[in-house]
Parts: structure tokens; C-alpha cells; sequence
């Protein structure tokens, strides 16, 4: 299960919190991103630049984002495993983006 969040998370020209968006992934990622995390961190200690570890906070926000509902996001995990190992797409669900847009009304 993941955490409940009450607010949204930092986005745009917010600082992201590493802790906000660590407490609202799924608890199957929590270890990836701390060891991306902890691998970015060490990455600015040496070279005094922060851009890689603010390009995998906003990578990892939007991980957290898509979390919030955990069953739909496990289930795109599942998907997207199933294509990664050469499943074809008549085997798991999908649709062009020009449907899913009109199913979301976007």
C-alpha cells in the first residue's frame, strides 16, 4: 500500500523534498530511488552540481505522482514489464495516445 497524501507534491519552480516524494512511492520503488538518490548525491559532492540530482527529483515526482493511485500504477508496471521482455502489444493492453486523450478528455 502506498502512503495517503493530502496535498500535491512540489512540482515546477518548488524545490522538490526528497523525503515528499520518497514518502508516497510505492514501497517496491522506496529502494530504487534511495539508491538513485544516494548516487546523484554522491555524483554533486564531486563534481559541486546539483542538475543531475534535480533532474532525478523531477523524474521521481513524477514516479510518485502516477503512485498515488497504487493499484493503476502497479498495473502500468506490469504492463510496461511484460512489453520490456518482448510481449507484443495484442498481448498487453494499449491504445494510441489520440484515444487515450479522448478517454480522458484532454
Amino acid at each position: 500500500m502506498s502512503a495517503g497524501v493530502t496535498g500535491p507534491l512540489p512540482a515546477g519552480d518548488d524545490f522538490p523534498v526528497p523525503r515528499s516524494i520518497r514518502g508516497v512511492l510505492l514501497p517496491e520503488e522506496a529502494g530504487d530511488f534511495d539508491r538513485e538518490f544516494r548516487a546523484a548525491m554522491a555524483q554533486a559532492t564531486e563534481t559541486l552540481d546539483l542538475t543531475g540530482v534535480l533532474q532525478l527529483l523531477e523524474r521521481w515526482r513524477r514516479v510518485a505522482e502516477s503512485s498515488r493511485d497504487a493499484r493503476a500504477h502497479r498495473r502500468m508496471l506490469g504492463h510496461a514489464g511484460r512489453l520490456s521482455r518482448g510481449d507484443t502489444a495484442d498481448e498487453v493492453p494499449t491504445e494510441t495516445w489520440a484515444v487515450t486523450r479522448n478517454r480522458l478528455g484532454l
